[in-house]
């Protein structure tokens, strides 16, 4: 990998790690959510008026991945607002292939090299650590951190085997980002209800979120045309410890060494795993 594309996926972890790192910051998440909802709808709907319609064998697919999706931005609420972000993006996010490659290896039998059982082990120690309730932070943040982290493995698995059915990567992605529409009407139906509304900054800083989420998307995709797959994809892990580090040097999050430690731990072993 040249030095070009790799400074396109370390953006494309900064980014992701940093949109998250956003709805951990603020106080309105459900706003914020509904604003990155919202841009991945319009980005959907570019995408679906350019791109050549999906096959019709894709769409169970779409259909199933748009609803772990729903679940995806519940779980992703509650998990930020009890947990910290050092703490459940590594877990999450670390967790998701980890589950991939074991179920391909239970369920169709792809066969780990040894490699691969050793980035499982890395990153099942490394989440060990992370669950290891040091700080004041309820313990159902594991939960939902963990319940994230299998749901993210869900619709990666309906995604890759749905896109290699679709015929049109990007209208796929389209279709995909489009169906997102009942999320924002939600969000704004239940704060109307309750006599609430939006903030004008709340709106502006979820669609910086969803902007910065559409672009490492894109970025990661575009990367993997002109650079090694598995190179790719365990370059992008490093947004785990960007998570950390954002967490603990600009979210004041403790303890230190403890998620450091365990967030350089998981990296390692999706890295591992993806170069396996």
């Amino acid at each position: 990998m040249d030095l070009g594309a790799l400074g396109l996926v370390l953006l494309a972890a900064l980014l992701h790690a940093g949109w998250n790192a956003l709805i951990k910051a603020v106080d309105d998440r459900a706003g914020v959510l509904a604003a990155v909802s919202a841009a991945h709808v319009v980005l959907g709907l570019f995408l679906v008026s350019v791109a050549p319609g999906p096959a019709p064998a894709s769409w169970p697919a779409i259909a199933t991945s748009a609803l772990l999706h729903y679940g995806y931005y519940a779980l992703l609420f509650r998990a930020y607002r009890l947990g910290d972000l050092s703490q459940v993006y590594p877990i999450s996010r670390g967790l998701a292939p980890a589950a991939v490659a074991l179920a391909a290896a239970v369920l169709v039998g792809e066969r780990l090299p040894p490699a691969g059982w050793v980035g499982l082990a890395c990153v099942c120690a490394g989440i060990g650590l992370l669950a290891v309730r040091r700080t004041p932070s309820s313990p159902g943040a594991i939960g939902f951190a963990v319940a994230l982290g299998l749901l993210i493995a869900a619709y990666s698995v309906a995604d890759g085997l749905g896109v290699r059915q679709s015929q049109s990567v990007f209208g796929y992605m389209g279709w995909l980002f489009l169906l997102e529409f009942p999320v924002p009407l939600v969000i704004a139906l239940n704060r109307r209800l309750r006599g609430g509304h939006f903030r004008l900054g709340v709106i502006l800083l979820g669609s910086l979120g969803g902007v910065a989420a559409v672009t490492a998307y894109g970025l990661v995709l575009y990367v993997k045309t002109i650079a090694p797959l598995g190179a790719v994809s365990a370059v992008r892990e490093s947004s785990v410890i960007l998570a950390a580090l954002i967490g603990i040097l600009v979210l004041g999050e403790r303890p230190v060494a403890l998620r450091l430690l365990a967030a350089a731990i998981v990296a390692v072993g999706v890295a591992t795993l993806a170069l396996s």
